[in-house]
């Protein structure tokens, strides 16, 4: 029979078939926070129980941290310390690997698991974080999962799994320029929707794919639960299998070098392998995307203008429509370029690598952050950080005006003091622009970093290839 990647991905997983719909899956890693493991190790205390694979957990602080540009960074806010201090405490209990507060390899545990080499092709990772797709850039099958869940996988390194629909979306042609991987992946949730993918578990393919970096395409998996994806993937080429290699020396120089690679040949689906679902999409159609709403797939090319809400297919679009255009203070018909913005925010485990980050430098090189603009640049981790210094993005970006953080989530989400105040419009990188993600009454419009570094120069939302154009 032929099958797909992801059913090949479960299949070398499954400890056991559970009834027709559910199987019991093994976990290579599992990656924890200080948000969502509190539970979990107090359910373990409770039921007098060990954590059965310490060494295949991970541990970061990175939802809750300050990113004050200091050298000693300290939790003031006393809940989220306590959070902190908890999952330390909890590390050191049960032996598992933590990236504490000021460790030097600290950062957001969706950038820092990959460019540490623990994400390999053919793993499944599970995080108590809905972003863990990201690993699918390397064929490896992550997903996020409840508290609950957190708590089955410390005690059994399993969990008890649904198993997925198959979805394919190629996308051939050649992404212009000023798009990148960040507009695709916003052009087809805002072609399939929010819920499009709901059930699937989506691979990726075509020639556009084949040509993303691997950086890019940890952009492409990270989002596609933005849709709905229960998991993202892409096949392993000689690219992916690069990265992991030079960030795996105990594979690259290990006695099982060459079955790893063969192995690893072989994750892809077989050609006649038969998908629940498809798309096709031309990457030469993609143009710079900006959010006009409160949902990924509000979202529209930075020269169209914002949809009606009486065009919405159904009563229910119709109303979100018209609730996004209320709490954003927008219109239908309303172009989204030129519209002022107060704030910037670039970095998250969507765009904050140091591929991203160099895209930033060139724009706003020999530029000035606008006038009334706060612009933030957080890098993903202290290594990208580091990096970034070493090549002199970091003073390109400050002698633009930008502020220059410590690694985490940050204004991401508003769990800790990188917060919009309510009112204001901000051009972010991330993921997601749900209302208050970034701070209660504040306004997220999402965007690739090409496109957020535009916004800082102008101060208001612009057509990236216009700045590009004037930089020839």
């Amino acid at each position: 029979m032929s099958h797909t990647l992801y059913q090949k991905l479960v299949a070398s997983h499954t400890v056991t078939r559970l009834d027709a719909q559910n199987v019991l899956l093994y976990a290579d890693l599992h990656i924890m926070n200080e948000y969502t493991s509190p539970q979990a190790f107090a359910g373990l205390k409770a039921a007098r129980r060990a954590v059965a694979v310490p060494g295949q957990q991970m541990a970061v602080v990175d939802h809750i941290i300050p990113t004050h540009p200091v050298r000693l960074r300290i939790i003031e806010d006393a809940p989220s310390a306590l959070q902190a201090t908890n999952l330390a405490r909890n590390c050191v209990e049960y032996g598992i690997m933590l990236f504490d507060t000021n460790d030097a390899l600290q950062g957001i545990e969706h950038v820092i698991a990959p460019e540490l080499g623990m994400i390999r092709p053919g793993m499944v990772v599970l995080c108590g974080d809905s972003h863990t797709t990201t690993y699918g850039a390397l064929g490896a099958l992550g997903f996020g999962i409840g508290t609950s869940e957190v708590e089955h996988v410390l005690a059994t390194q399993t969990l008890v799994y649904r198993l997925a629909q198959d979805m394919r979306i190629r996308v051939d042609g050649v992404l212009a320029a000023g798009s990148t991987a960040k507009d695709l992946i916003m052009h087809i949730i805002a072609r399939i929707g929010a819920q499009g993918a709901r059930g699937y578990a989506v691979e990726f393919q075509g020639g556009a794919i084949d040509a993303l970096s691997v950086e890019a395409r940890m952009t492409l998996c990270n989002m596609a639960v933005e849709a709905g994806a229960r998991g993202a993937l892409i096949a392993p080429d000689d690219k992916a299998i690069r990265y992991v290699l030079e960030r795996a020396p105990d594979i690259a120089d290990g006695a099982h070098a060459d079955t790893a690679l063969m192995d690893w040949a072989a994750l892809r689906s077989d050609a006649d392998a038969r998908f629940d679902a498809e798309h096709r999409f031309d990457a030469a159609l993609v143009a710079p995307y900006v959010s006009w709403g409160t949902s990924p797939d509000q979202a529209i090319p930075v020269t169209a203008t914002i949809p009606a809400p009486h065009d919405a297919a159904d009563a229910s679009a119709r109303a979100a429509a018209e609730q996004a255009l209320s709490y954003t203070g927008l219109r239908a018909d309303m172009t989204m370029e030129g519209l002022a913005i107060d704030r910037v925010f670039i970095g998250s485990c969507t765009n904050a690598r140091i591929e991203d980050l160099r895209v930033v430098a060139a724009i706003v090189k020999g530029r000035q952050v606008a006038p009334g603009v706060r612009a933030m640049v957080v890098p993903g981790s202290g290594a990208v950080r580091r990096q970034a210094e070493e090549e002199g993005i970091a003073d390109a970006l400050m002698a633009s005006g930008f502020e220059w953080r410590q690694p985490g989530c940050s204004m991401c989400l508003a769990m800790n003091d990188d917060v919009l105040a309510p009112g204001e419009r901000c051009a972010s990188t991330t993921n997601r622009n749900f209302e208050g993600r970034q701070g209660r009454g504040g306004i997220t419009h999402l965007m690739s970093p090409a496109m957020a570094a535009a916004a800082a120069i102008t101060g208001h939302i612009t057509d990236v290839r216009q700045l590009e154009a004037a930089h020839v």
